[in-house]
This record gives C-alpha cells, sequence and structure tokens, in this order.
C-alpha cells in the first residue's frame, strides 16, 4: 500500500481523499494555498505544506510547488483530486519523472484522453458510438468546412478540441454563421487551452447527458459501474446528477458498460475514469473521457457501496481489481445536489464567513463538505462548497429524502443555491424522470 500521500487539491475532495487514506492507514500531506490555512482537511492531515499564495496559478497550478512540497515531506505519491492539475497529461508526467506516484491514468492515457478529437477518434476505432460529425480537427478551407456542416446537417456545434466544463463550443443554425463561428471559437480555444484546434458534429436538439463510471487496474481487468444522469446543468454545469439514470434498462446498461470496458482494455487505461455521453431516443453518443474522479462520484458510491477513492488508492498501489462484473450490484437510487455559495436567482458568487451552519442527517443521507461555523469562504475559487446525497429504495424515496434534507440544511452568512434545488425538486417534470440537458435553464424563470 501507498505510504504517504500528498494531496494537491483542496476543499470537499481533499477531505474525501484524507478520509480514504485514513481509513487505508495511510498518510496524508495536506498542500494548501495561504487562502486556505483554515481547510477542514489541512487541519487533519498529518501534515501541511503551503504552496503558495491564493492565486490558484501560484499554488494549486504551481506543479513544481506541489512536486517539491511531495519531496520536502517525503510523500510517495501525488492525488490530484478533480479540477486543477488532475486532467493535465505534463503535471502527470513530472511527477512519475520525479519518482513519484500519479494517482490517475498514465500522461500518455491522459494525454490521448484530453483532446477531443483524438479521444473521438480513439473510441471510434474501439467501435463506441459516436455523434455524426468532422472525423478529425476543421482544416483551414471554408469550403470543406461548408461541405461538411451541410452533410451533417444544421444545427451543427463547433467545439475546441482542448474544451471541457462546457467552455469552448459554440451553436450554429445555419450557413451563414459558421465561417465566423469556426473563426472565433478556434480564437477563444487558442487563449482558453492553448489549443486552436476545433471539430464539428451534429447538434442534437433534446438529449440526456448521461455517464459510465468505470475502473480499471491497468493489469487487464476493468470495471463498469453502472451510468449517473447529470442532464439538469445550467450553462453546461452540473447541478443535480443521480444514478442509475432513469429509463435506461439493464440490457443498454450492460450493452454500453461492455463497450467502455473493451475501449479501457483498448488504451490500457489505469483508475477510475468516467465516459461521458449524450443520450437520445435510445442511443447513447460518445462526448468525452474524464480521466479522474469525479465530483459526482457518491451517488454511484451509494447505489454499489464501492468507494471509488479507495479503489484509486489501491489500483495506484500497483494491486489488480478484486471484483469481477457479476459482484457489481445495484441497489436503490441516488441523488446529489451541488451546493454552491452563489446566489439562488443572478448565480453570483458568495464568498464570506460562515456565521451558523447544521448539517442535516438520517437514514440514506450523506453529506460531503470542508464547511463549519466561522469558516469563511474565498473568493479565489470554484463556488462548490458542499455535496447533499440521499439514497433509498426507490427514486421516490431518494427524491423525499433529498427535500427533507435541504429544508434542515442550515448554511447562513453567505447565499447559496438551497432555494434553487428546492424548487427543481419540487419540479414535476424532474419528479418523472428523464428530462434533457437544456430543460432547467428553460424553466429557471418559472422557478422564483
Amino acid at each position: 500500500m501507498l505510504e504517504k500521500v500528498l494531496i494537491a487539491n483542496r476543499g470537499e475532495i481533499a477531505l474525501r481523499i484524507l478520509r480514504a487514506c485514513k481509513e487505508l492507514g495511510i498518510k496524508t500531506v495536506a498542500a494548501y494555498s495561504t487562502a486556505d490555512r483554515d481547510l477542514k482537511h489541512v487541519l487533519l492531515a498529518d501534515e501541511a505544506v503551503c504552496i503558495g499564495p491564493a492565486a490558484a496559478t501560484k499554488s494549486y497550478l504551481n506543479a513544481p510547488a506541489i512536486i517539491a512540497a511531495a519531496e520536502i515531506t517525503g510523500a510517495n505519491a501525488i492525488h490530484p483530486g478533480y479540477g486543477f492539475l488532475s486532467e493535465n497529461a505534463n503535471f502527470a508526467e513530472q511527477v512519475e519523472r520525479s519518482g513519484f506516484i500519479f494517482i490517475g491514468p498514465r500522461p500518455e492515457t491522459i494525454r490521448l484522453m484530453g483532446d477531443k478529437v483524438s479521444a473521438i477518434q480513439t473510441m471510434k476505432q474501439a467501435g463506441m458510438p459516436c455523434v455524426p460529425g468532422s472525423e478529425g480537427a476543421l482544416s483551414d478551407d471554408p469550403l470543406a468546412n461548408s461541405a461538411m456542416a451541410k452533410a451533417i446537417g444544421y444545427p451543427v456545434l463547433i467545439k475546441a478540441a482542448g474544451g471541457g466544463g462546457g467552455r469552448g463550443m459554440r451553436v450554429v443554425h445555419d450557413a451563414r454563421e459558421l465561417l465566423p463561428a469556426i473563426a472565433t471559437t478556434r480564437a477563444e480555444a487558442s487563449s482558453a487551452f492553448g489549443n486552436s484546434s476545433v471539430y464539428l458534429e451534429k447538434y442534437l436538439a433534446t438529449p440526456r447527458h448521461v455517464e459510465i463510471q468505470v475502473l480499471a487496474d491497468g493489469q487487464g481487468q476493468a470495471l463498469y459501474l453502472a451510468e449517473r444522469d447529470c442532464s439538469m446543468q445550467r450553462r453546461h454545469q452540473k447541478v443535480i446528477e443521480e444514478a442509475p439514470a432513469p429509463g435506461i434498462s439493464q440490457v443498454l446498461r450492460q450493452e454500453i458498460g461492455e463497450r467502455c470496458i473493451q475501449a479501457c482494455l483498448d488504451i490500457g487505461y489505469r483508475g477510475a475514469g468516467t465516459f461521458e455521453f449524450l443520450y437520445d431516443q435510445g442511443c447513447f453518443y460518445f462526448i468525452e473521457m474524464n480521466t479522474r474522479i469525479q465530483v459526482e462520484h457518491p451517488v454511484t458510491e451509494m447505489i454499489t457501496g464501492i468507494d471509488l477513492v479507495k479503489e484509486q488508492l489501491q489500483i495506484a498501489a500497483g494491486l489488480p481489481l478484486t471484483l469481477q462484473q457479476p459482484q457489481v450490484r445495484l441497489q436503490g437510487h441516488a441523488l446529489e445536489c451541488r451546493i454552491n455559495a452563489e446566489h439562488p436567482q443572478s448565480f453570483l458568487p458568495s464568498p464570506g464567513k460562515i456565521t451558523r451552519f447544521h448539517a442535516p442527517g438520517g437514514l440514506g443521507v450523506r453529506w460531503d463538505s470542508h464547511l463549519y461555523a466561522g469558516y469563511s469562504v474565498p473568493a479565489h475559487y470554484d463556488s462548490l462548497i458542499g455535496k447533499l446525497i440521499t439514497h433509498g429504495a426507490t427514486r421516490e424515496i431518494a427524491i423525499a429524502r433529498m427535500r427533507n434534507a435541504l429544508s434542515e440544511l442550515i448554511i447562513e452568512g453567505i447565499q447559496s443555491n438551497i432555494p434553487l434545488h428546492q424548487a427543481i425538486l419540487g419540479d414535476p417534470q424532474f419528479q418523472q424522470g428523464g428530462t434533457d440537458i437544456h430543460y432547467l435553464e428553460s424553466q429557471l424563470g418559472r422557478y422564483y
């Protein structure tokens, strides 16, 4: 087993990693910025090292500082969590070249799947269904690009090869918009991702966002752990996730799951990962792979009983998977509400000091968060401050428990999006299940 892990992240995921390490008897090092010296995992870790000032570029995105912190504390592995450097192939490479274990996929795998064009090409070769589109990056030939868009059929989507998190995308409804949209997206992609390559795909009007969680040990074994529905989104950012996805049959789950396993074996995948799909009219279309632990991993843990972070740690230690696919059993239904420090209507960030806090409880309720009364939410990072997860024998029970838990959750001193979640949970269409990725934004004006 790993001896000492440096946690190169912050907030709830850092605390989540620390807990998993403690269960396995692994010592921990918290790498933190000056703005995060009072974070819960910093206070609980065996050691803590300040890696820079509040700005993420000078701390959590500062690879040399993180590696130096591992060196001076004698850590032998680095867990990147999600966000920041978790999907940075160059960082993973630096970690391994410096003699440390990177808790995640191999650098070449991250690089392969991090570029949307190469990821789609690789998945097509593996037999994965993909959204109709260009076979690769668009050329500089305007006539060829126009002909391709016409053949695919409008509307189409221009996407940055290096994009992610909903950034680097532009919908084009007719031929007149195409060439200016390509030029604009290329410029934005070059500025935001350092990669000006863009590609084209068919724009699906009312798809759902359904993703498959996988685990692979890099030794010839892989598992799929059912699917999650992440269709409740605002500006391509997930708000509520659930597992399993409403309306997905066991036959379809097995079919797409087995394709994901084969893809993992084909690329020699190692660690936890997620295949993301658009699901439309009974068909799955691959869009990207996230080569890290996901924010929404707890809903999968709740329905499978498998600790994904502990699995990450054990795989990184070189241990083979101990489960076989028939041993993965789904039990009940789980929901996750992302609780953000933001105004529930304007969505503007709301940093500040937590003056009063109370976490919900009861059967089937889980609260993953670093919050406590007296803690000050900084203005420098993502607004996620907690994840409220409920589990029940049925989706209806999980929803009822979530509504109760949201009413019990008290966060004062700042604003939060708890009222938004309460409105969504009370929406008859959400209660029915199966809403598409555009539904939430279409309803925001009616919730308040």
